[in-house]
């Protein structure tokens, strides 16, 4: 009787000739990926302007401002961050220097993947972002004052900005954020001595005062999420090998 042998190897065969040939390229690619951190920790540092009763233009009234900042990460677009700041008023022809501290938590969005892994084509080592958030901020004077909640605001934080990662884990950030008032944001010269000092009451919808920030960032990444060759684990759960 003829018997038909088919010249074709076991399937089981290939499938494991082809599994180990692939394990030095999964193993090899494993340890070329940059890993991704989900948690970064910062600090940051620049300029303010403040425009209200004794600043009626931007770069009127310019202070400094500094800070820190923690961020996680959900993937490498979006993210989500607390920032602490404080920023001065000053204006020397009326004597006033008084610090506000910020306290925001906002939504951020990259415009490209922010990576260093070689083997990803949509990853960028540089990209433009983008926040919107809410913040609230205290004014320095009310530790003396006693209204305290006459001292306190309420406002949007938006903004954008340019990250550059320039190593696996450090980053640095360029920043600039204007705060819309929303609540309590016309006295922040921290005295009701200055309030429609020039009658400038009414110059926006809200009649509050305006604050803006011009940063930059050094950040430290943290909390990495590990990475699995796929294929290898696909090959696996369905050939038993």
């Amino acid at each position: 009787m003829f018997v038909y042998r088919s010249n074709f190897p076991n399937i089981r065969f290939v499938v494991l000739v082809v599994w180990i040939t692939l394990l030095p390229v999964c193993a090899f690619a494993e340890e070329n990926h940059h890993r991704f951190y989900f948690m970064e920790v910062g600090v940051q540092g620049g300029a303010s302007y403040y425009v209200g009763e004794l600043a009626s233009h931007v770069f009127m009234s310019v202070g400094e401002t500094y800070g820190a900042q923690l961020r996680y990460k959900i993937d490498p677009r979006w993210a989500i961050q607390l920032k602490g700041q404080r920023q001065r008023v000053i204006n020397k022809e009326y004597n006033v220097d008084n610090s506000m501290w910020h306290v925001d938590v906002v939504g951020e969005y990259n415009f490209f993947q922010l990576g260093l892994d070689e083997y990803n084509i949509h990853m960028r080592s540089l990209t433009p972002y983008m926040f919107l958030g809410v913040g609230a901020t205290v004014y320095e004077d009310s530790l003396i004052m006693k209204d305290f909640f006459k001292c306190v605001a309420v406002y949007l934080p938006v903004g954008i900005g340019l990250k550059w990662k320039i190593a696996e884990r450090w980053q640095l950030q360029l920043a600039w954020q204007h705060n819309v008032y929303l609540w309590n944001g016309d006295g922040l010269e921290g005295s009701e001595a200055f309030d429609n000092l020039h009658e400038m009451n009414g110059i926006n919808i809200m009649n509050n005062d305006v604050t803006s920030t011009l940063t930059v960032g050094v950040v430290f990444e943290f909390g990495h999420k590990e990475r699995t060759c796929l294929l290898c684990d696909d090959m696996t759960n369905d050939y038993g090998i």
